[in-house]
């Protein structure tokens, strides 16, 4: 999640609903979920990747790990790409090329995105898209006293590990719509991965109808109930109501000082006309953006609790003909 702050004030709304139903075809997929979640996370979040630094080689492992598991549920890349991992060139991104990289081969890409589509089935909605995110860099590692490795669990080896899980139960499924799974590279360094997407996304943005971002649900937020989900900027627009109506338990950033709703990848959709929020349960632990940030303080029975959620959410939004709008003001300035 982005250090840095954008000046907003917006009330908290929403309360706490009961979660109730199922996705059709997803009871069997379900099964095993904290065991696949646990393997992401170790994987993403382990010592090998040495943090997974923005622009790093380690870095492109991640996206390169993620596009693995998405290719083995018959995700497909997206528009015109070659392949699930797509970089992000300096021309893309220049105040970050002036800033160098370090990432494999002489084209020396600032940053990697992992972005397929699961296709949808129905006509003229599978021309529509629901998109499921969530960065996948970290800090890498930095010269501290004992370790040194910002191995980054819940911020957001958590998140991509919910979009990888999500991607597995839906694809046996296959919605309606069609549906985008992406791993944004670049967050840590001013987003600049979701900014590259929405500047040249792989299908017109006018045809994502809505998009949930990922970020921190390894821990519940011990300031609201067990099994509830935040959802950034709930009261922007029509979809946190429509979850909510759907007895989905979304419920209001709690902190809206804080304007999470400025600080994910979320935000350069939005800013596009993109209905675009993030999910997180951050409670501001205070392992955040630090080397404690590790495997064993996640809560994998709680993060399957969010999982659960999330694939009905996306699920719904994937099968109906419902497209959320933003509410008057709610749309963030380009």
């Amino acid at each position: 999640m982005l250090a840095s702050l954008t000046p907003f004030r917006s009330a908290a709304a929403g309360a706490l609903v009961v979660l109730f139903g199922a996705v059709a075809a997803l009871p069997a997929q379900s099964s095993g979920s904290e065991r696949y979640l646990r393997a992401h996370v170790e994987f993403l979040a382990g010592d090998a990747l040495a943090g997974r630094r923005s622009g790093s080689r380690d870095e492109w492992i991640a996206a390169e790990y993620a596009a693995s598991q998405l290719r083995q549920w018959g995700i497909e890349p997206a528009g015109a790409a070659a392949g699930l991992v797509v970089p992000v060139m300096p021309s893309q991104a220049d105040e970050a090329a002036r800033s160098g990289a370090d990432g494999p081969g002489a084209f020396r890409p600032v940053t990697w995105n992992a972005v397929g589509v699961l296709p949808g089935r129905h006509g003229r909605r599978a021309g529509e898209f629901v998109l499921v995110s969530a960065h996948i860099d970290h800090l890498g590692t930095r010269d501290v006293d004992g370790d040194g490795i910002f191995n980054g669990a819940d911020d957001n080896a958590s998140g991509a590990a919910a979009v990888l899980e999500v991607a597995r139960r839906l694809s046996a499924a296959r919605p309606d719509r069609s549906v985008l799974f992406v791993l944004f590279g670049g967050e840590e360094r001013g987003g600049l991965g979701s900014r590259a997407f929405a500047e040249a996304p792989p299908v017109p943005l006018e045809r994502i109808v809505a998009a949930l971002n990922v970020e921190m649900i390894g821990r519940p937020d011990p300031t609201l109930p067990a099994g509830t989900v935040w959802l950034t900027g709930f009261e922007r627009s029509t979809l946190g109501a429509a979850l909510a109506a759907r007895r989905l338990p979304f419920v209001a950033d709690p902190r809206p000082h804080e304007q999470f709703f400025f600080r994910s990848d979320n935000l350069h959709l939005a800013r596009r006309g993109v209905v675009a929020h993030t999910v997180s349960t951050f409670g501001l632990h205070a392992d955040y953006h630090t080397p404690d940030d590790e495997l064993d303080r996640i809560d994998f029975a709680h993060m399957e609790q969010v999982v659960d959620i999330l694939t009905e959410a996306v699920g719904w939004l994937a099968r109906s003909a419902f497209v959320p709008a933003w509410n008057e003001g709610g749309r963030p300035q380009p």
